[in-house]
């Protein structure tokens, strides 16, 4: 993650937890380093946080409770929640603040004062019925809105149908009557009707066995026994129980109950069948009850040939716990299956990984092949979803049970006008509680497959890969991936190929650098010869269409006229300045400086910017966000192109005093020396900025973009070299950069005051007085000091960040250490100042 979106993040977060502490405190704690220290979630650390947690709860045993029946659930993010809660658990001042916050609730109390405490029912605001609101009323009126809001920011059953609508236009899924609750007998399971069995009291020995023979053929069917029947169910998921009648010999009754466990997994099964079956539990579920379902068709085979034996040979209960064993052990499985996906409520690839764990743990080859058939029945329609995927970037997923959400939700013709900067994180992503575990490996690798092949098949190009294989569940993941890596390959290197050939990415990037970079010098010098007229009027007087006019005269009359991609400039006036559009990319807010912004104070200078045309896919890696970076280094190096100008035109202006008398001439010296200065620390920042840091960097990226092998390496490098850009350049800490607009406007209005003293030079006894000498004195002393303070931000953030590159902009302004024998003294004085007024204050 790049450090200006882990900026963003955290900014993000900072605001939602309501502070107003700046994320630049924040940030360098988070970012990644060698000396980080990062506990492993290993089970003994989990088992130890977890002690420690029940330790300090005021009720352990309901703790580890709550805690076993989410495990059970299969919750998936239930460590990380134990982990993060343990870490909270060990942090004091944190526990105190959670404390303080909790505590901190709406009472009545909190609205009452001295002179009202008796008088609550006092009228404080009218409702929306014009009746008046007593303050008693006041909490409760929170906590409804509370609540509304809440329940407002959920989706409802009809949001998500409407959502599933919207993503799936053509999926029709059928209202199918629940029949288990319409007709009850329908069911294959027991009846919800309670009959209580009868007793065997007066039946000898010999006949009770007969009958209860005869009862358990039914019982182990689904049907109530005269002298064996069900119980009412203690919850949806929960096991059956039965009821034998009374009298029943000792020995026999033992023997019927190891026998009904039989009966209680049938009942498990047949009941997760039914629920599993209809269409809102999605395919994998559906496929999942498909294949139980066949075991229960093998089951009653089981009963048929169990009643045959009965009715032909000499048969007792032994011999029918005897030939129930295979079928015991199958139902025991299959019912353990069905009872951990109902407590889950899992759907997609959760069952999938549920069932997963079940075949890898399994230690008989027995048990072992029954969930890999269980496995790879449930698999299909999951397995589907994935090779469509793969192999044509297309998701038919109407439940949402795949890994790969698709968030797209407007049409795909109308992509390339309505394209959104977000769309290649945010149009496709990777939902981790659908992925099941022997996918999780290469989830991210499926993801970036169907990505790649969305993109191909929106500009229109045949993406079937040479060779296709069935996808389908294995132990061995090799057979898979294998299938899944070669189709990436066929995918990351044809959209590859297509944007670096097809659409010649490198040369649009060129020509971009070409302009947003001042890569070509006479465009720039023309543009601002042309234009700077007309820059110079307030936004609101100047005429768009007159400076995209100049804009085109510019591009035809320079070397820009060879650039094939001419024709894609724009001219844009933005309604912020350079500090804002900073604010905004970073997602910082802006009322954690002092300066504020209006449209209507800033001149074309400040809020022209360019603006460039490009379609998709191009327009995957020239996103808005990545634009927006050009163009804050476009405009902070055009400003200093401007400032150098206006310097250049005032040297050009002082050449009347060459005609002076020597005694007259000698009275400009301090501002001709002041004058030189600025210009040569304008010169150097420019020069550091091209030359030091832009052209370095762009090389690197070139030669990282000659070894990239798929479109996310290729956006990875794009980033990377926006970001060491903005970095070096000074556009990502907003002090640095504003005590930069300090430095070049003490600079503009030097020359605004030699513009407007320009006539007078010509009168040297008339230029030159008091006034005109305290002025330039005034000018030096505040550049001296923006300057000063300048170089101590640059070397304070380069030790920060341990980069020595922008300690060239510290050594080339400062090359003879003036300005550091200018700061020794008044360092000296601060230090002695506050040490006076430290002693001062103790006194």
């Amino acid at each position: 993650m790049s450090e200006y979106k882990l900026h963003m993040l955290v900014q993000e977060l900072i605001k939602e937890l309501g502070s107003t502490l700046p994320a630049s405190e924040f940030v360098e704690n988070l970012q990644p380093d060698g000396s980080s220290s990062s506990v492993a979630l290993t089970p003994n650390v989990l088992q130890s946080g977890l002690r420690a947690l029940a330790h300090n709860s005021p009720n352990p045993d309901a703790f580890l409770a709550k805690y076993e029946d989410l495990k059970s659930k299969k919750v998936h993010c239930l460590p990380n929640v134990v982990a993060t809660l343990s870490l909270i658990a060990q942090d004091k001042k944190l526990r105190e603040y959670l404390r303080f916050k909790a505590s901190k609730q709406l009472r009545p109390e909190m609205f009452a004062t001295p002179s009202t405490s008796k008088s609550l029912s006092t009228p404080i605001m009218p409702n929306s019925s014009g009746k008046p609101v007593n303050l008693e009323e006041v909490p409760g009126l929170v906590t409804r809105l509370k609540k509304a809001a809440s329940s407002s920011r959920k989706p409802t059953p009809r949001h998500r149908e409407a959502e599933r609508k919207i993503r799936h236009p053509n999926f029709f899924a059928p209202e199918v009557p629940d029949w288990t609750k319409i007709r009850p007998k329908m069911s294959r399971d027991f009846s919800s009707d309670i009959v209580l069995p009868h007793s065997l009291h007066d039946i000898p020995r010999m006949s009770q066995e007969t009958k209860l023979m005869e009862d358990l053929l039914y019982v182990l069917s689904g049907v109530e026994g005269e002298y064996i029947t069900p119980q009412a169910l203690l919850g949806p998921y929960e096991a059956r129980t039965f009821i034998i009648g009374e009298g029943v010999d000792p020995s026999l009754k033992q023997l019927v109950e190891k026998i009904l466990s039989l009966a209680s997994y049938y009942s498990t099964i047949v009941r997760f069948i039914e629920e599993k079956s209809s269409f809102h539990w999605g395919q994998v579920n559906q496929a999942l009850a498909g294949a139980m379902d066949q075991l229960i068709q093998e089951y009653k085979v089981f009963i048929a040939q169990l009643e045959t034996l009965t009715r032909q040979e000499n048969v007792n209960l032994q011999s029918i716990w005897f030939y129930a064993q295979p079928s015991l052990c199958t139902m025991e499985i299959v019912a353990n299956i069905a009872s951990t996906i109902n407590k889950a409520g899992a759907k997609g690839g959760k069952v999938l990984s549920l069932l997963h764990e079940y075949t890898i743990s399994a230690g008989d080859p027995k048990v072992q092949k029954l969930c890999t058939h269980l496995t790879q029945a449930a698999s299909v329609p999951y397995m589907d979803i994935l090779q469509d995927w793969v192999y044509i970037g297309v998701i038919q997923d109407p439940y949402e049970e795949f890994l790969v959400e698709d968030n797209e939700v407007i049409q795909r013709e109308d992509l390339p006008v309505n394209y959104s900067d977000d769309y290649w994180e945010k149009c496709y992503i990777i939902c981790r509680e659908r992925v099941p575990s022997f996918l999780e490996k290469m989830s991210d690798v499926i993801l970036r497959t169907g990505k790649y092949l969305n993109v191909i098949r929106q500009c229109g190009k045949n993406v079937k890969p040479p060779q296709t294989q069935k996808l389908k569940y294995t132990l061995s993941e090799r057979e898979y991936c294998e299938a899944i890596e070669q189709a990436y390959c066929f995918a990351s290197q044809t959209l590859l190929n297509l944007l670096m050939k097809e659409y010649d990415l490198m040369g649009r990037l060129r020509s971009v650098k070409h302009y947003f970079l001042h890569d070509q010098g006479d465009f720039i010098v023309q543009l601002m010869d042309m234009c700077e007229g007309e820059l110079n009027k307030n936004i609101n007087d100047i005429v768009p269409h007159r400076l995209e006019s100049l804009l085109e005269l510019a591009l035809r009359t320079s070397a820009a006229n060879s650039d094939p991609y001419k024709d894609d400039m724009r001219a844009e006036l933005l309604p912020f300045d350079l500090i804002h559009q900073m604010f905004k990319i970073h997602g910082i807010s802006s009322q954690e400086f002092s300066e504020s912004c209006h449209a209507d104070m800033l001149t074309g200078l400040e809020s022209f910017s360019f603006g460039y045309e490009v379609k998709w896919p191009v327009s995957l890696v020239l996103n808005f966000k990545t634009k927006a970076c050009y163009q804050m280094i476009f405009r902070h190096l055009l400003y200093c192109k401007h400032v150098e100008r206006l310097l250049g035109r005032v040297w050009r202006s002082n050449k009347v005093c060459k005609m002076f008398p020597v005694s007259s001439s000698q009275s400009y010296r301090p501002a001709f020396a002041l004058r030189q200065r600025m210009l040569n620390c304008v010169q150097n920042l420019q020069y550091y900025m091209m030359i030091e840091v832009i052209e370095p960097n762009w090389h690197n990226f070139l030669e990282r973009m000659s070894k990239v092998t798929n479109v996310d390496q290729v956006l990875a490098c794009h980033s990377d070299f926006l970001c060491a850009c903005m970095k070096d350049c000074m556009l990502t800490r907003p002090e640095l950069l504003q005590t930069v607009n300090k430095l070049v406007g003490v600079c503009v209005s030097f020359c605004r005051f030699f513009e407007a003293a320009a006539p007078s030079l010509e009168y040297s006894s008339i230029a030159i007085g008091e006034n005109f000498e305290e002025s330039i004195s005034n000018f030096d002393e505040q550049f001296s000091i923006a300057l000063i303070c300048l170089l101590n931000k640059i070397e304070e953030l380069a030790a920060e960040d341990n980069s020595e590159k922008m300690l060239n902009v510290l050594y080339r302004m400062d090359f003879n250490s003036y300005y550091t024998t200018l700061l020794a003294p008044k360092m000296v004085e601060e230090s002695q100042h506050a040490s006076k007024s430290g002693s001062h204050t103790s006194g």
